[in-house]
């Protein structure tokens, strides 16, 4: 959503700010934000009826009311255009003022080996950006954040930077296999962000991520790839979708570990933007069962009315920070001065977390 109204605010109490380097660099700004949301809803009775878990535990312990899936019609460029268009419009800002399409989506694309990002510039008609993409599975739009931030720093013609990407994790899921059962929040949709440079206002500051590769093939679709290509026995044993080979040992790569890298990061990343843990504000984190979200909040010293925890919408993979400002904004939880911290954790493993300054 847009997060200034009138444009004659943008230069307002514009200065430099510190870098992470020690020198003075020009601050990033965020300018406006949205998601794209499907229409179609699968709620947890569906859920349920479709994983043989019972309703009352996809509630409470995966902690999904529902979720959304796309239709046909809401490919994954095309839901990262839907946000791209809103992102313009409260923006105020033409298509051709953009200097860099950054696709921040799904691997999961409307064709394989393949860039949506090139398309999403075509059908936006930002003719005067290149584009490009990046992965981190879940972690794209955090890790985006700060490549946008490091790039427009490092090239002042770069002046306009527009990130989006769209999500249909969902079709990776067969609630029939019990093993990817932590992955039944997996939801669809789209996110997008624009960032300016020279513009004082939601600044983007300080990142940190932890990488843990020991747990590469903990979480893998088995066939498709090339050490496994498509064939028709890899189609009939159903190994398109989400799969954990070791269900043992992803447990104890994961258990607890994940929550300390999860304080680890945010507590990095607000120390490298100058701050403490103690003044973060709002925690936009991803989608996870509650009581792995309130041990976070918990370590990290924070209420759970300094987050918002997405059971409404299960986990779209990188747009669940974009929709949790949005859903911030839209419920009166920003104040300038505050400090906002995104950060998500994507399979393979990696953990991030970016901060803001807003207002």
């Amino acid at each position: 959503m847009s997060l200034e109204q009138n444009a004659s605010q943008e230069q307002s109490g514009f200065r430099a700010i510190e870098g992470e380097d020690g020198g003075l660099a020009a601050p990033i700004g965020l300018v406006a934000f949205a998601t794209y949301l499907p229409e179609q809803v699968q709620d947890a009775a569906y859920i349920a009826e479709q994983s043989g878990i019972p309703e009352e535990i996809v509630r409470g312990k995966l902690g999904i009311e529902q979720k959304r899936r796309a239709s046909y019609e809401d490919q994954t460029s095309v839901m990262a255009v839907r946000a791209a268009q809103r992102v313009l419009e409260l923006a105020e800002l033409e298509p051709g003022e953009i200097d860099l399409v950054l696709y921040s989506g799904s691997m999961h694309k409307d064709f394989y080996v393949w860039s949506a990002a090139n398309r999403i510039q075509h059908l936006l008609g930002a003719k005067n950006a290149y584009a490009f993409e990046l992965a981190a599975l879940c972690t794209t739009n955090v890790l985006a954040l700060k490549v946008a931030r490091d790039l427009m720093r490092s090239d002042t013609r770069l002046r306009t930077v527009l990130i989006c990407g769209g999500h249909r994790t969902a079709d990776l899921i067969d609630f029939r296999e019990a093993s990817s059962r932590f992955l039944f929040n997996l939801s669809d949709g789209g996110s997008a962000m624009l960032l300016k440079r020279d513009y004082a206002l939601n600044q983007v500051l300080g990142s940190a991520f932890i990488t843990d590769g020991s747990l590469a093939e903990d979480v893998i679709i088995p066939a498709g790839g090339t050490r496994h290509p498509t064939s028709r026995e890899t189609l009939e044993q159903g190994l398109h979708t989400f799969h954990v080979p070791d269900t043992e040992h992803l447990r104890q790569g994961l258990d607890l570990i994940s929550e300390q890298r999860f304080v680890q990061v945010v507590s990095d990343a607000v120390e490298r933007s100058g701050y403490h843990v103690e003044d973060i504000d709002l925690l936009a984190i991803n989608h996870m069962k509650p009581s792995m979200h309130r041990r976070i909040l918990s370590m990290l010293h924070l209420s759970e009315e300094q987050s918002i925890y997405l059971s409404d919408y299960g986990h779209i993979g990188a747009p669940d920070q974009v929709l949790a400002l949005e859903l911030a904004q839209q419920r009166d939880m920003l104040r300038p001065g505050q400090l906002v911290v995104l950060a998500s954790a994507g399979l393979g493993f990696t953990w991030g977390a970016t901060a803001l300054r807003w207002g």
